[in-house]
């Protein structure tokens, strides 16, 4: 029987990993959504897009229902805290959403170009718009979210939504918006052909430089902002409650873990590597391995991110002592083992029925692909 630390952190690293796949696979959804209304030239490139990811999208969104879910029975204190914080924000999200079912459903149903444009652009608020909330959401929670716990345990939030729209946080936004519409550029490079495959090929190349230099600013920042310290010993094998620790606020804290295991520093020179060949790559027509880089770059983002915080979950800034950490913020030990093997059932299908539907529509799609298809397609 795997025992209730290593359970714990068994959990830290399946959520990671989760975010990780959804980025890898309905990131590049939302990268090529948040590029129709710019890319596509033409109304048969427009399609071309569409129809790229058509097959996919749906089962890449398991991946972020997933994500959710594990959160939810992983963190449930987080669970709560992060609908209370970010409510109006995940709203957005939810909303933005919507609009790509609804968008590749009805956008082709009138031939009128008013209605087309009118869809290109929910489309791309459907792609744009949580790529940039979930960077700015892991830009607040680098910064602190404002969260107390009162006497019988009910949390409280007392920030405002606009209040995560700082400086930080935005720049945060921009780089997670310009890593996925890279990833995207890199996707459609792989799937078409002609002016079109030109045009998203040099997006990508400007995209990955981007995603360079966003993602050295936002680090440079955070070396002169505060983070948090857990001074006080905590017991791994103790039931969750998220009062009673001694939590310190320290300038260029989130950089400790470097300093403690330098080996980690591999993850942030991952991401900034990966970025450089993806320039590479790309400017070959080595699409292939510019949709793998990009995907590393992504990975070595996310987990820089997550190695940084470590043990932290969600910081509170209200009450730094009342943290949540994935030691003291998790299930029970029940709870977490009989998830962590239905996670083992479920992901290993998602992963087998990823790999299953990008196998059986592989290849590239260009007009005669549209033409031929002209009232089935997307």
């Amino acid at each position: 029987m795997i025992d209730y630390e290593f359970l714990r952190f068994i959990w830290w690293v399946l959520v990671v990993v989760l975010l990780i796949g959804f980025s890898v696979t309905d990131g590049f959804d939302m990268g090529v959504t948040s590029l129709l209304p710019f890319a596509g030239k033409k109304e048969v490139e427009k399609r071309i897009m569409i129809n790229t990811i058509a097959p996919h999208w749906d089962g890449n969104q398991v991946w972020l229902l997933t994500a959710g879910g594990a959160v939810f029975a992983a963190w449930p204190i987080v669970y709560s805290v992060a609908f209370s914080g970010f409510y109006i924000a995940l709203f957005l999200v939810l909303a933005a959403l919507f609009f790509r079912p609804i968008g590749f459903e009805y956008r082709a149903k009138i031939d009128n170009p008013t209605w087309r444009a009118i869809w290109d652009w929910g489309l791309f608020a459907g792609g744009a718009v949580p790529a940039l909330v979930f960077g700015v959401a892991f830009g607040n929670l680098l910064q602190g979210v404002p969260f107390e716990f009162n006497e019988i345990g009910q949390v409280t939030y007392t920030g405002s939504f606009f209040a995560l729209l700082n400086p930080f946080a935005l720049l945060c936004g921009v780089l997670s918006l310009t890593m996925l519409v890279t990833h995207g550029a890199n996707w459609l490079q792989m799937k078409t052909t002609a002016a079109l495959r030109d045009r998203v090929s040099s997006i990508s190349q400007i995209g990955a430089g981007v995603t360079i230099i966003t993602f050295v600013l936002a680090g440079a920042w955070l070396y002169f902002k505060d983070g948090y310290v857990v001074n006080s010993a905590i017991d791994h094998f103790a039931a969750s409650s998220p009062v009673g620790k001694n939590v310190s606020v320290e300038t260029a804290a989130w950089f400790k873990n470097f300093a403690e295991m330098p080996i980690l520093w591999i993850f942030p020179v991952l991401a900034v590597i990966s970025a450089l060949f993806n320039v590479v790559t790309s400017k070959a027509n080595r699409c292939g391995f510019a949709f793998f880089f990009s995907s590393l770059t992504m990975a070595g983002i996310i987990i820089t991110a997550a190695v940084s915080m470590f043990p932290f979950v969600m910081p509170s800034s209200s009450k730094p002592g009342e943290s949540l950490l994935m030691w003291d913020a998790t299930s029970s030990e029940l709870t977490l083992t009989i998830m962590f093997f239905l996670a083992l059932i479920f992901v290993v299908i998602s992963l087998a029925y990823t790999i299953w539907s990008y196998y059986k529509m592989f290849g590239r799609i260009d007009e005669s692909f549209i033409e031929e298809h002209k009232h089935t397609a997307y």
